[in-house]
């Protein structure tokens, strides 16, 4: 009698249907993308020596684990409200500016505050000092600085109008796609006007 042999199973075919299925299903699956928060990054200051700073000049903006912002350790606002706290603090004008160059410190004379004595110099000595919880959510804390930088391009553009009859983005954007030494100056001047002076202390724990 003859001896049947086993025969073999071909697996060769089973692995080219599990490759493709494997490109079937990379192809066809959706992932999940975590998007994140757009931030643009404060701007960078330039190194000074250290100096006195007048508690006049520096606006306290506290985020507690609440969310609730707290102005100046007793006003409660809302994150609508930080832009227009923000420019009457930066534009008030109330005293003289920092001496550059061994030049005499001078007041401000763009200035459309209300040079209340009690609060900022000039812009150049204004300081924005924002504070957060570890619980403030960062969604909050990310709204408060947009709201903040918004207060700079707003007062910016604002003597840019009176100065270039463009605003401050404007200038940007012109830059961006023809950079000319005019126009890097005017930036300058605009920054120099309305330094970006923002200190972020550690969280309260």
């Amino acid at each position: 009698m003859a001896r049947r042999e086993n025969s073999e199973i071909n697996a060769g075919s089973m692995a080219d249907i599990a490759f493709l299925l494997l490109i079937f299903f990379l192809v066809t699956t959706t992932m999940d993308v975590d998007a994140g928060i757009s931030r643009k990054l404060p701007e960078k200051s330039e190194e000074t020596p250290e100096i006195t700073i007048k508690e006049k000049n520096v606006l306290d903006i506290v985020v507690n684990r609440k969310n609730q912002i707290l102005v100046e350790g007793s006003n409660y606002v809302q994150v609508a409200d930080i832009r227009q706290i923000a420019m009457d603090f930066i534009d008030n004008g109330g005293g003289l500016s920092t001496a550059k160059d061994d030049k005499p410190a001078a007041p401000c004379d763009y200035c459309k505050g209300a040079k209340d004595p009690a609060s900022s110099d000039h812009p150049s000595k204004a300081i924005i000092s924002l504070q957060s919880d570890r619980g403030t959510k960062y969604g909050v804390y990310v709204s408060i600085q947009n709201e903040i930088e918004a207060a700079y391009n707003d007062l910016r553009s604002r003597l840019a109008m009176e100065k270039y009859q463009r605003t401050y983005s404007d200038l940007l954007k012109e830059y961006k796609d023809n950079p000319t030494e005019s126009l890097d100056d005017k930036i300058k001047f605009l920054k120099e006007s309305y330094p970006q002076i923002i200190s972020e202390p550690e969280p309260i724990k």
